[in-house]
């Protein structure tokens, strides 16, 4: 019953405007009147078919042009735009904001759909006269008048339905309330109830992420106001004032971008700016980076992708340009700092973080790809595949620099007793955490194969990696260097214990790891049996000398032998042991197993020689009691040498 009384009265409503009304446009004015009056006159109710009319009324009077009856063509222009300028007028200059009313906004898009009606229908008729020409150029006036409008009703929208709508609310990708975002800092809320929330500086809201969970979309308006924006932007967009339209958008959403941006931490540097920052300072940079770009990537673009796609629904080139335009400046940022980190230096201490930034480019390319996907946006597809490219690039460059400072490294000074040198440790813990991100650093290397003639000195790999290759060719200018440094040493034996050190070191850090994976065990094994040889040359250098002195010709042991040479013989084997051992007191080994392997080979080297020789002497009547080393005491020393604090000590990897 409700209902049929509603239309009765507004029934009752047209008859009166259509009584009293002398003409046209009177009539419509008191359905003007009606609409003011109360919400229940609203333009849609009283003229459900005004649009229908109007372009009836637009369609004959340009039939009537195309027909060659101009004067009544002028005619029916003049009083549609007549009655069009009154209306339209009547909002253009309201000091209210006219959203701030359904029914005005709804007979203010009537006005304008039918001022669009009449622009359209009467552009094109064929050859209008100079009347008809200069009524359509009021109608562009008045279509400029009506777009300033709606571009400031669309501001006015944007940004007060940013600042009202209740930005605490975030939701999931399915849809559920997500309370895991906010929006602003604690402290920034505390301040604002302090100071009594004066609003002298207009607050933008913002999206402030916290924890890991990137699953998140942000409804930065309300669904009220996305409709009405909508609705404007439709109008906006098919009377050609699209780009304005747009631009009234991006400005206002890219200030919320940025300032989202901005909490995260990230500065907002140039390229060179980057580059200047210290190194600690970078590393930290870098990892606000990567928790920015994963926000950005996953929660503020696909965010703003969709804010555009439903303002602009059905509208895609609109929504596609302001996309771009809101997101462009803060991707630009983000992909800038990537690329100073591309171009900056190479040393190889940078090469952890680079990898960190390559890797978090490549896992977050589908998505940039994916949400940059239309023409608008090609150049920045682009240029983040240039980057990440350029970002390979400045990996495979730091290896070429740690081969260069395996080179540079100078033999000066040997290391003290034959030890571990510094730049073994270096290269080989470095290669270690590199080969942490094998399958990273294979896809790297792999799109940069290397000439075999770049690697002369390494043997036919012609079914390894490419990774493979650069690591080997690495293990071998480290063993070169080392080879060489091993010359400084006068002492043979020395030589043969710092090769000895460094190749156990380089084996031991193979072993059981990716670095192995990729090295093989053909070059473990091969490594392996380098350093028994230099272990044999140990003993051949150094042990060898002091067994030869108890070799004994059948001569001196004959029963007329004279027994001071035989003394003379005792006495040159102890001074050749001690001094054998004081020498060998100087030298480090590092390995626990490799010194017990060492101990082994002297002791069977040395005590049984020690046995016949003492046991030979004292078939010699005079010499049994001459006082000899015992056995034991040989074994307690050559113990005490290997095993002893201080004594060829160890030391830590």
């Amino acid at each position: 019953m409700a209902e049929n009384g509603e239309e009765k009265l507004l029934a009752v409503a047209r008859h009166i405007a259509k009584t009293l009304g002398r003409d046209e446009s009177m009539a419509d004015d008191i359905l003007q009147i009606f609409s003011n009056f109360d919400g229940r006159f609203s333009r849609d109710k009283l003229s459900p078919s005004a649009k229908a009319k109007a372009k009836a009324k637009a369609a004959a009077a340009a039939a009537a042009a195309e027909s060659g009856d101009h004067p009544l063509a002028y005619a029916a222009l003049d009083r549609a735009l007549s009655a069009l300028e009154r209306q339209i007028s009547h909002f253009v200059t309201s000091d209210n904001p006219i959203w701030a009313d359904a029914a005005e906004a709804a007979a203010f898009l009537d006005a304008v759909d039918e001022l669009i009606a009449v622009v359209r229908d009467w552009s094109s008729a064929p050859a209008p006269d100079k009347a008809v020409l200069a009524c359509l150029g009021r109608a562009d006036d008045l279509v400029q008048q009506a777009m300033f409008r709606l571009e400031d009703e669309f501001r006015s929208l944007m940004e007060v339905g940013g600042e009202s709508f209740e930005l605490s609310r975030p939701y999931g990708r399915g849809g559920e309330s997500n309370g895991d975002l906010s929006f602003d800092s604690e402290d920034d809320d505390e301040d604002d109830e302090e100071q009594g929330g004066d609003g002298d500086e207009r607050q933008v809201p913002v999206a402030q992420p916290l924890g890991d969970d990137f699953d998140i979309v942000i409804d930065a308006l309300p669904s009220g106001t996305i409709n009405d924006l909508h609705e404007i932007a439709k109008r906006m967009v098919a009377a050609g004032f699209g780009r304005e339209c747009s631009h009234v958008y991006s400005s206002c959403r890219r200030e919320f971008l940025e300032e989202s941006m901005s909490r995260l931490g990230l500065q907002k540097l140039s390229i060179e700016e980057t580059q200047k920052l210290p190194w600690q300072e970078l590393e930290d940079e870098i990892d606000r980076w990567m928790k920015a770009m994963k926000v950005a990537l996953y929660i503020l673009f696909p965010s703003e992708r969709r804010l555009c796609d439903r303002v602009f629904f059905g509208l895609s080139a609109a929504a596609d340009l302001c996309f771009m335009e809101v997101c462009r400046g803060c991707a630009i940022q983000l992909l800038n700092f990537a690329d100073a980190v591309a171009i900056g230096s190479r040393a190889p201490e940078r090469l952890f973080k680079v990898l960190d930034v390559f890797e978090t480019m490549r896992d977050l390319m589908p998505e940039l790809e994916s949400l940059f996907s239309d023409q608008y946006c090609l150049v920045l597809r682009n240029e983040a595949v240039a980057i990440w490219k350029r970002l390979g690039e400045a990996i495979r460059g730091i290896f070429m620099e740690l081969e260069n400072l395996i080179r540079r490294d100078p033999a000066k000074a040997p290391v003290p007793g034959g030890g571990l040198h510094p730049i073994t440790r270096y290269v080989m813990n470095y290669l270690r955490a590199a080969c942490r991100s094998r399958q990273t650093l294979e896809h790297i290397f792999e799109e940069n194969i290397a000439s075999p003639k770049e690697y002369p000195d390494l043997d036919s790999r012609a079914s390894s990696s490419s990774l493979s290759v650069q690591m080997a060719w690495t293990m071998e200018l480290l063993e070169s260097n080392l080879e060489a440094k091993s010359k400084i040493y006068r002492d043979s034996a020395l030589c043969s214990i710092f090769m000895m050190n460094n190749g156990r070191y380089l084996v031991e850090k193979v072993k059981g790891n990716d670095l192995g994976l990729l090295l093989g065990e053909d070059w473990i094994r091969k490594h392996t049996a380098k350093v028994r040889q230099y272990q044999t040359n140990y003993i051949r250098s150094s042990w060898n000398k002091v067994v030869g002195v108890l070799k004994l010709d059948n001569a001196s042991l004959a029963p007329n032998a004279d027994t001071r040479s035989l003394q003379e013989k005792v006495k040159l084997f102890n001074a050749c042991f001690e001094n054998t051992c004081r020498v060998q007191s100087s030298c480090v080994i590092f390995d626990e197993q490799l010194r017990e392997d060492l101990r082994i080979s002297v002791t069977k080297l040395l005590v049984p020689a020690y046995e016949t020789f003492v046991g030979r002497l004292q078939s010699v009547a005079e010499m049994r009691k001459y006082p000899f080393k015992s056995v034991e005491e040989i074994k307690a020393r050559i113990d005490a040498l290997f095993r002893g604090r201080g004594a060829l000590g160890g030391g830590r990897k």
